[in-house]
């Protein structure tokens, strides 16, 4: 799963890493939570032949996916995260891995390991060595009854990897570089072509802080929630399958 997460990185080098034109600036966000506006690239209108122009934009969206055939959100669960061995067939994601894939940039995000009657333990999850990391994500437009639109969208999660299983069983699908344009082609390349971008990252690919639980609270949205704390043993990766789970989705 991916209840909160944190971008960081400067416009300039999300242009460097996508391939965008001229991105709007935006703050560094440490504690980016469900409902809040996240930013997403997604493919853009096909380019003139010779056209040297990013074919890639970015735009902002309510995180917790509406589909389109919702009738009112209020009677829909908050769809922050799909899981992506079963998007394909939901009625709400079917449509949108369809045809409105996506990258989520992040620098980071955060989870709790929950030990036993214990009070849970949060840690910050980021790149090793830091950077930019893309999760998958899918995003679909809702249309009001007055007839405005609002585009809203959703973060895959997969079994989460040796590694961060000792914390939590889910975590996000992590796009490499090298596939951006394979996962964003949504006109020539269907769900099934795609599968194989869906598996965890490799082991060593994050590395977990802990952290105190500042980050428990929306408000809290400085840097300092990512200082990190002292606690006991530290998690013991694991090696076999995390146990099977069935919610589509869930909140820390």
């Amino acid at each position: 799963m991916c209840g909160r997460f944190t971008l960081t990185a400067t416009p300039a080098e999300l242009e460097a890493l996508t391939a965008l034109l001229d991105l709007e600036d935006f703050p560094s966000r440490y504690n980016i939570a469900p409902t809040q506006p996240i930013l997403m690239v997604i493919a853009g209108p096909r380019n003139e032949p010779g056209s040297n122009l990013p074919d890639r934009r970015a735009l902002l969206v309510r995180w917790g996916l509406i589909p389109g055939w919702a009738k009112d959100p209020k009677d829909m669960p908050l769809l922050i995260n799909a899981r992506s061995e079963t998007a394909a067939e939901k009625a709400s994601f079917r449509a949108a891995m369809r045809h409105r894939r996506t990258l989520v940039p992040a620098t980071g995000f955060y989870e709790w390991k929950r030990d036993g009657s214990k009070k849970s333990q949060p840690y910050f999850i980021r790149p090793r060595g830091g950077g930019i990391v893309m999760f998958g994500g899918l995003m679909e437009t809702w249309s009001e009854p007055g007839g405005s639109e609002i585009d809203t969208g959703a973060i895959l999660t997969t079994s989460a990897n040796g590694a961060i299983a000792a914390i939590h069983d889910r975590m996000p699908v992590v796009i490499r570089p090298e596939d951006f344009a394979r996962w964003l082609d949504c006109r020539f390349s269907e769900p099934r072509d795609v599968a194989d971008l869906i598996r965890p990252v490799s082991p060593d690919y994050f590395e977990a802080i802990p952290i105190s639980d500042k980050v428990n609270k929306v408000a809290n949205t400085g840097p300092d929630i990512q200082a990190p704390a002292t606690v006991g043993a530290e998690p013991t990766p694991v090696t076999k399958a995390p146990p099977k789970d069935d919610r589509q989705i869930e909140l820390f």
